[in-house]
């Protein structure tokens, strides 16, 4: 059985899942769409070999009448293209932000369970292989009981005023930047490896001049049995060949001992009053990031195909959306926010004010 594609979206991430949808068994990449480039439409349909190319999403849809979409625009357009899929019951893959806030992604989700149409959130970041070697090795019970996790993220790709713009410009103009666009995936790795969130506090600032929203910052978590800590500067590196392949180091700790992700990808292991020790694992670099892209859209085509169980439904990923609304109150209010099982910011009082 072929699973026949198409795409929406020709920006500088789409490579990737053009990249990956060319690779993986019993997919076509059928037609692709976008309204901006057209010249940039032509070279992605050569280079991919792909047959059929559109100008407006709606008629290539009705004409491909494909099994799947993928909506790999910018967050602003998500719900129009969602809502094309949704009419005419086609499943849907739909990059992330899902759409600029949290009421707009309510409504997105609403828009395809209405109409019964399956919307998976595209979060590659649980599918790096780091992520998902270390939740092997979590479930395993390497480390015993995990009472913290803490991701320190430095890209080093925020500086000056050229920061962004060869790859993603509109980076630039986002009111909400650093945990709207990059922390959220952090929020769901945390959430994969550790399990739900519990409450948030938050201090964000703006250390770029040349851009609109924040790009450094910490955030704690609390989760059922322990906490957490991400700590994100976009303007600062850290020991790796290629920063930008892990984004930052992991620390796990439980009772029995701690796991460390490094900036090459490498894992480290060490048992509690031991010596830590690598960890070895197969991983391909290719694609992006460890070919996660690939590993996400291969994961979807088997829920197609076969019925697998799918991550990351939209309605599942509208709780890393709740969490990044609190991070963002937190921050706004300068105190800790409570959130409750359902994702329902909890009247709590303050547990601590900075000044």
């Amino acid at each position: 059985m072929t699973i026949r594609v198409a795409a929406i979206g020709t920006g500088y991430f789409s490579q990737y899942h053009y990249d990956a949808w060319s690779r993986i068994p019993g997919v076509m990449l059928e037609a692709v769409c976008t309204r901006r480039n057209e010249a940039k439409l032509r070279e992605v349909a050569q280079r991919y070999g792909v047959r059929r190319t559109y100008l407006d999403a709606a008629r290539m849809l009705d004409e491909v009448k494909p099994d799947l979409v993928d909506i790999i625009t910018t967050p602003e357009s998500h719900q129009e293209f969602v809502t094309l899929a949704a009419q005419r019951g086609i499943p849907a893959i739909c990059q992330k932000p899902l759409a600029p806030s949290l009421d707009a992604a309510r409504a997105l989700v609403a828009t395809a369970e209405a109409a019964g149409s399956m919307l998976v959130a595209h979060e590659n970041w649980r599918f790096k292989p780091w992520f998902r070697e270390t939740r092997r090795l979590l479930d395993a019970g390497r480390i015993g009981a995990v009472h913290s996790v803490a991701f320190r993220m430095r890209p080093g790709d925020g500086q000056g005023a050229q920061a962004y713009l060869g790859r993603q410009p509109y980076f630039q103009k986002m009111p909400r930047f650093l945990i709207h666009e990059t922390g959220i995936h952090m929020v769901d790795v945390f959430r994969y490896l550790v399990g739900e969130v519990t409450g948030v506090f938050a201090r964000l600032r703006r250390l770029n001049p040349h851009i609109a929203g924040e790009d450094a910052g910490y955030v704690v978590f609390d989760f059922a049995a322990a906490t957490g800590l991400l700590d994100g500067n976009r303007l600062a590196d850290f020991p790796a060949r290629n920063p930008r392949l892990t984004m930052g180091a992991l620390q796990v700790e439980g009772l029995l001992g701690t796991i460390r992700l490094d900036g090459d990808g490498g894992l480290w292991v060490k048992p509690h009053g031991g010596y830590e020790v690598p960890h070895p694992y197969q991983w391909e670099d290719r694609g992006y990031s460890g070919d996660c892209v690939y590993a996400l859209q291969a994961h979807v085509i088997a829920h197609l195909r076969d019925g697998a169980p799918v991550e990351n439904t939209a309605r599942e990923y509208l709780r890393n959306v709740d969490i990044e609304d609190a991070i963002y109150r937190s921050n706004f209010e300068q105190r800790w926010i409570d959130l409750d099982a359902a994702g329902a910011l909890v009247v709590a009082p303050t547990r601590y004010v900075s000044r």
